[in-house]
């Protein structure tokens, strides 16, 4: 095989700098970390775990009726598949702070109960040991736990252990103190000192026992139960809402949601029963007095008939009593209406709805009327509901305003209607009243007394009687009031926690403790720069890596005639097979070996791969063309007192006299020699051209042990007399840079016929494929190798 067909066979695309496969042996090689972050994770999960309170999701169903009147603010209908205003309205009305003050005032949260356990305190609620009531128009201590201790049936000591507490004053504000002092009470008694004041009920019994008890503001259960509710669409395009709650305690939470819901209903409630109830008041306010008077008639009806002996009235007299008291029965309503006609007008005029009654209620039957007062009471309704939650500013409220101020006018305009046509009704009424009075005048003195005395009674009573129906009307109304929403599913508790989650927990655990020192092997990887591994070598070198030398731990460099069954040896044979592959057989061979920077091994390698050469029969000769640093002569034993130099700078003109022989059979050297002023000029000569055009005619195999090509320039001007080169990289020494300066020499210079060694490879790692790669030889393997494990003891 020619060099340039091997050149083109071996060319490959650019490939990524990481090999993944290359990292996996490497994080084989740390299972102990692995092991140990995999355990420190799950520990950490564990602990945290076991220290985070357990949360649970306690959930219910409530109905919310759309465009009702008494809940819904606008009846305008949502485009399909969208959440009804109204809905939305009451998700907000749910969640406010007067609907949770309202609810918090059934229940009794400002004492919360704990006991210890084995990582938190656990709350408990309803069977508690102990029952503390707390003074709130006294100072108490809040937010931070205080501690119960008894030892008899009798008393107990109260312990405040916390760094600092907050100490809740009855005007509502707050202050801080650090240091309160302990103290013994009996149980039952109340105790009371400048920072708080309450009493302590041993409920259990114990003898001997302990519990941790936190008191809450008002202000704060507000702020935290309104926030923590979430309000949920049970479905798309339904009004049933999910109301939940997430907490430690599921029945105290269930608690809280049910009496939720209750108090919303009765909220509802007393709005729908609002209208009945002003009807009601101000029936009963008129009742009142017209009950006075009805008895004082009726006294007065009895004792006329005594004294003047009359009981029965004639025909005509009681004609006259009928029409008359019909007359002024009627007059009676109308000016009733009169009153209610201009009370209503005040109140319009001031803007004040809190006091105004529905007409229908006393029997004003105009329907438009009716209908505007109910909407202005409704509307009113929504105002005070929408402000429990919103701002005057809010778009809302301006719409709900917008409405009233409507209304108002509205209702103002048809007052002046309804007002005239009651005057001219009232003005008939007296007309026709004032005839029949004519009559009356003619009648006997005696009866005429009793006809008057029977029409204020009959009158009274008739008003009475209208006024005690429609009262009975209203209250029917009233009780046959029922909220249009209701609880479809009361709060229940999942046995399910929420979190922490342990599986999540656990799971997540396991995933870092394996990832970090995995993660580590990258990163470190990334930020390695020497070269480590020979796959790695291998795929990003563009041209072919010719042998692996394992790493000399001895002090000996000719380890190939000192150590000749030593793997580092096998590896200079495998470097010379490899060759032969690369041109013909029996061809004279003349090479280079360099590196990129000193210290590499590239005499090392020179000398060994001579050295096998020299093992196999072949003529061969070693050149020391580095000139600046001298090294070979030492491991020979020979002096480096003449050499290339001296036959470069003309001091010797035959190169044979510059040529030393070695102790071993067909080997030479041609030493550096002294240290020339002009290295570079030397071996560009013609004179160095020459001298190995005559070495390839006397010797099998000539090789140049040159310069590194990083540190200087005279290394490249050499490729063009040898028929390859041999570029040395060294494990955990040369630099990933030096890779892609190679690459250039082959890329962009057109360099050909240049090939690789791996020297210095960590021999420890082959026995149990450290790097993933098959040499066909291992530490250990040869004589000599387990002479050298057994001396180490290893």
């Amino acid at each position: 095989m020619s060099l340039d067909k091997e050149e083109q066979d071996y060319f490959q695309e650019e490939e990524s700098s990481f090999d993944f496969k290359a990292i996996l042996p490497k994080i084989i090689r740390i299972w102990p970390w692995v092991i140990l972050s995999l355990v420190t994770c799950l520990g950490i999960a564990y602990y945290m775990t076991q220290k985070a309170t357990p949360i649970y999701r306690v959930s219910s169903k409530f109905f919310i009726k759309e465009n009702s009147k008494s809940l819904s603010f606008f009846e305008a209908p949502g485009m399909p598949g969208e959440q009804g205003v109204g809905i939305t309205n009451e998700t907000i009305i749910l969640k406010s702070r007067p609907i949770a003050s309202a609810t918090l005032e059934k229940l009794n949260f400002q004492v919360e109960y704990y006991e210890k356990g084995t990582f938190i305190p656990k709350e408990i609620y309803k069977n508690t040991p102990i029952v503390m009531e707390v003074d709130w128009k006294a100072p108490q201590l809040i937010n931070a736990p205080i501690t119960i201790t008894w030892n008899t049936i009798d008393s107990y000591s109260v312990n405040f252990d916390a760094p600092g507490y907050t100490m809740y004053l009855p005007d509502g504000s707050k202050d801080w103190t650090e240091e309160v002092p302990s103290a013994e009470y009996a149980f039952g008694e109340w105790v009371e000192t400048p920072q708080y004041r309450f009493r302590v009920s041993n409920t259990s019994s114990r003898e001997k026992g302990e519990s941790m008890v936190v008191l809450r503001d008002k202000e704060f259960l507000i702020n935290n139960y309104s926030l923590s509710l979430i309000v949920e669409l049970s479905e798309k395009n339904s009004s049933i809402l999910d109301l939940s709650l997430l907490m430690a305690n599921r029945a105290k939470a269930e608690d809280y949601l049910n009496t939720l819901m209750a108090t919303y209903l009765e909220i509802e409630l007393q709005d729908r029963n609002e209208i009945a109830n002003r009807t009601i008041t101000f029936i009963d306010s008129q009742v009142a007095g017209v009950a006075d008077s009805l008895k004082v008639f009726e006294n007065e009806l009895q004792n006329f008939r005594s004294t003047n002996k009359i009981y029965n009235l004639s025909n005509e007299s009681s004609t006259v009593f009928n029409q008359l008291t019909t007359i002024e029965s009627q007059l009676a309503q109308e000016r009733l209406k009169r009153r209610y006609y201009q009370g209503l007008q005040e109140y319009l005029v001031r803007e004040d709805y809190s006091q105004i009654v529905v007409p229908s209620g006393l029997g004003i039957d105009d329907p438009y009327l009716n209908g505007l007062i109910e909407n202005l009471l409704n509307t009113q309704v929504e105002r005070s509901r929408l402000l429990a939650t919103q701002t005057e500013t809010s778009p809302l409220v301006r719409e709900v305003n917008k409405n009233l101020a409507d209304l108002n006018s509205s209702i103002r305009e048809i007052l002046k209607r309804v007002d005239v046509n009651n005057e001219m009704i009232i003005n008939d009424l007296e007309n026709r009243k004032a005839g029949l009075e004519s009559s009356f005048r003619n009648l006997p003195a005696a009866e005429q007394g009793l006809i008057r005395i029977e029409r204020q009674q009959t009158l009274t009573e008739n008003i009475y009687n209208f006024l005690s129906e429609k009262r009975a009307e209203s209250a029917i109304s009233k009780a046959s009031n029922t909220p249009n929403n209701k609880i479809i599913e009361y709060a229940k508790g999942g046995s399910l926690q929420v979190s922490p989650n342990p599986t999540r927990n656990y799971s997540a655990a396991a995933f870092a403790g394996l990832l970090l020192p995995i993660l580590f092997v990258f990163i470190r990887e990334f930020l390695k720069t020497k070269i480590e591994d020979p796959k790695t070598l291998e795929r990003l070198l563009k041209i072919p890596v010719l042998s692996n030398i394992l790493y000399n731990d001895s002090k000996e460099n000719l380890v190939v005639f000192n150590s000749g069954k030593s793997g580092i040896t096998e590896g200079f044979r495998s470097l010379r097979s490899n060759i032969k592959f690369l041109v013909p057989k029996e061809r004279q061979l003349t090479f280079m070996i360099t590196s990129t920077i000193s210290g590499e091994g590239k005499t090392f390698c020179a000398m060994n791969l001579a050295s096998v050469y020299s093992l196999t029969g072949k003529k061969t000769v070693l050149i020391g063309c580095d000139m600046r640093k001298p090294k070979i002569f030492e491991d020979f034993g020979l002096k480096n007192d003449i050499g290339l130099s001296s036959f470069l700078s003309g001091q010797e003109d035959d190169w044979q006299k510059i040529v030393k022989q070695t102790k071993y059979d067909n080997l030479d050297l041609i030493l550096s020699g002294p240290i020339p002023p002009n290295p570079s000029e030397l071996l560009f000569s013609v004179d160095f051209e020459k001298l190995i055009k005559e070495l390839r005619g006397v010797y099998d195999v000539v090789i140049l042990d040159t310069p590194p090509v990083g540190l200087v320039s005279e290394t490249l001007d050499l490729l063009s007399l040898v028929d390859f080169t041999l570029f040395v990289f060294r494990q955990n020494y040369s630099d990933k840079a030096f890779i892609d300066a190679v690459n250039g020499l082959k890329e962009q210079k057109g360099v050909k016929n240049i090939y690789a060694i791996f020297n210095g490879l960590d021999s420890s790692k082959l026995t149990y494929g450290g790097y993933g790669y098959s040499y066909g030889y291992g530490y250990g393997y040869y004589e000599e190798d387990q002479k050298r494990k057994k001396r180490f003891g290893f």
